[in-house]
């Protein structure tokens, strides 16, 4: 087993001034697909004569986090693929690490790294509630120990900003479920992968460095807020509805509507700014609850 048996994926999206680092911190014999929501045929260009192992794919228009994962996945021939985010960077032994607990377990779905986020503190106020939210808590399986001398956990779920795949044990299951923009598609493919039967793995023993909600240039920060709320709003929705029906999910989310027409009337009131962000989670709250497709995108 060696790096060919790799292949890591990345979607990016007006990425320009962060995929650098991130593309810079790979082993340089490792093939990366990187999948770029747009049709920005120079950024495609500088980078694959700036990088011999990176195979740029232009999507033509804003697929989403799921989707664009799942045109990389598809055209993968090597045994494992590793999901990375593009304010993600590699440690030297990330690769090799991942390499050495295959080696040891056998049998596996998905491995995720220790959780080492950059930022947290720099982010916004709206921004921080919708990360600490969307990072969705470990849950341990009962009675989980560490495995041999690894410390590996199995797990409920990972996060999506790292997620070392098996793909031959999603040839049944599949990928992403592209309903989803963003937020939530990496819970909900760990949920179908835990019902039937797959094992999904903790590594703390890996490290891989994470930005948070730094994907893309700094200079669209506040439409990729706007539409962090939009989507936050919907997919919460979407989640709880697919698998414990429309009431439940209405009763899970209607505080969170409750609390978004209040923040809303208040703010347009004041005249402050703020509006715009609970405007967007009304809207694409109540976009999911009427059955629309997740539609908002970035104005970028």
């Amino acid at each position: 087993m060696s790096i060919q048996d790799i292949t890591i994926v990345i979607t990016s999206f007006k990425s320009d001034e962060k995929i650098r680092d991130c593309l810079n911190s790979i082993q340089n014999k490792c093939k990366v697909l990187l999948i770029e929501n747009s049709n920005n045929s120079e950024f495609k260009k500088k980078i694959e004569i700036e990088f011999d192992n990176v195979e740029c794919f232009l999507t033509g228009e804003n697929l989403g986090y799921g989707r664009a994962n799942n045109v990389g996945l598809k055209k993968v021939k090597t045994k494992y693929a590793l999901i990375l985010n593009p304010d993600t960077l590699l440690e030297q032994s990330t690769l090799n690490d991942f390499f050495n607990i295959t080696k040891t377990i056998g049998n596996f779905a998905i491995i995720g790294p220790y959780i080492q986020e950059k930022n947290l503190e720099n982010n916004t106020v709206d921004n921080n509630k919708i990360k600490m939210s969307a990072t969705s808590k470990i849950d341990l399986h009962k009675n989980s120990k560490p495995l041999l001398n690894l410390n590996l956990r199995l797990v409920e779920n990972v996060k999506g900003f790292a997620m070392f795949l098996n793909l031959q044990e999603f040839n049944e299951i599949g990928f992403f479920d592209e309903n989803f923009f963003i937020y939530f598609e990496e819970i909900d493919l760990c949920r179908r992968a835990i019902k039937d039967n797959k094992k999904i793995y903790l590594a703390p023993s890996i490290k891989i460095n994470h930005s948070g909600g730094q994907s893309h240039n700094n200079s669209i920060n506040s439409e990729m807020e706007l539409s962090r709320n939009w989507h936050w709003m919907w997919s919460t929705f979407y989640y709880h509805k697919k698998y414990d029906g429309f009431t439940f999910a209405l009763i899970k989310t209607f505080g969170k509507l409750l609390s978004s027409m209040f923040k809303l009337l208040v703010y347009l009131i004041i005249l402050n700014k703020k509006w715009k962000i609970y405007y967007q989670r009304f809207s694409g709250l109540i976009n999911a609850i009427i059955g629309k497709k997740s539609w908002y995108r970035p104005k970028v």
